[in-house]
């Protein structure tokens, strides 16, 4: 008689009657000390510290061109608009976002590669990684929608059933990023709680979320808190330049309505040690292309 795989204990409860706070239960840096690697040991120290580490040039200005000209052949092509991997604005019909764009595109495909991207994952994880998510975003201006206060993990956790914090985002700039074009904000030190959100997750609520947040958004009252505790840090940047963050940071966007398009390539990496099992707190999982059940190693 074959028995079911005993279920990983819970240790971040989330999507219930109220709001939870729970103390991190896992590292933020996974590697040893002194962990070879492309960060050096004070900027691991930093992330640790903040949950974020940004780089002025991760890629250079020849390579952004080519990420560039990639990402708007993907955005311009009549069949990605069709494909559920695409992600339209409310309001202006265009594609904001392609997910999976690492097993769409191999130009994408060389960049989840390369050794200064999944090497510093690699480090931050201290084991082999595998590709979570992958997405190109587009936030063209006059009128393009932010992304409202969450913690990944928050969704990874209870939608994915990623069990552990375990999982590492770079969001690497592919148009310059300004204090005024919806740039990234993240409260340092935030990832050091988890902020488990009240309220059940409907059936298929990645079709709503991926617009606008509903299931898993803080109380006022709780940003308030966090945002009181850890202030608010706005990221600029010229185009490739890069931000790694934690996978529990607390973060969001704002509308952008300047003249000035925001553009970005975002890869989400996940130790292979912390496969995705069930959700945790959703009725049915997210499609493969938003959170992966390939957990290929990269290579």
């Amino acid at each position: 008689m074959t028995t079911a795989p005993e279920r990983i204990a819970d240790l971040y409860p989330t999507r219930g009657a109220a709001e939870v706070l729970t103390p991190r239960q896992d590292p933020v840096v996974w590697s040893q000390p002194g962990a070879a690697g492309p960060f050096a040991p004070s900027e691991l120290s930093d992330f640790e510290r903040d949950g974020f580490f940004a780089i002025e040039e991760l890629i250079t200005p020849d390579e952004v061109a080519v990420y560039r000209a990639e990402l708007d052949r993907l955005v311009n092509d009549p069949e990605m608009r069709s494909n559920p991997r695409s992600i339209v604005e409310p309001t202006t019909q265009d594609v904001r976002s392609v997910f999976e764009v690492h097993k769409i595109s191999e130009v994408f495909a060389k960049l989840v590669s390369d050794p200064r991207v999944v090497g510093r994952a690699r480090q931050i994880l201290g084991s082999d990684v595998y590709v979570h998510q992958s997405r190109i975003n587009v936030k063209p201006g006059f009128g393009a929608s932010g992304f409202y206060w969450h913690s990944d993990f928050e969704t990874w956790h209870s939608e994915d059933g990623l069990p552990r914090m375990r999982t590492v985002s770079v969001s690497i700039a592919l148009t310059e990023n300004y204090a005024t074009n919806g740039g990234l904000m993240i409260m340092p030190g935030s990832h050091r709680t988890f902020l488990g959100c009240a309220g059940e997750t409907p059936k298929d609520n990645y079709k709503k979320s991926l617009q606008m947040q509903d299931a898993g958004t803080p109380s006022d009252d709780a940003l308030t808190k966090l945002a009181e505790a850890h202030g608010i840090k706005l990221f600029t940047g010229k185009a490739g330049s890069a931000t790694w963050f934690d996978c529990n940071c607390m973060h969001g966007s704002g509308d952008n309505i300047t003249p000035f398009p925001r553009s970005n390539v975002f890869i989400v990496f996940n130790s292979v040690e912390n496969a995705a099992e069930e959700p945790f707190a959703a009725p049915v999982r997210r499609p493969d292309y938003i959170g992966a059940r390939d957990f290929t190693p990269v290579k």
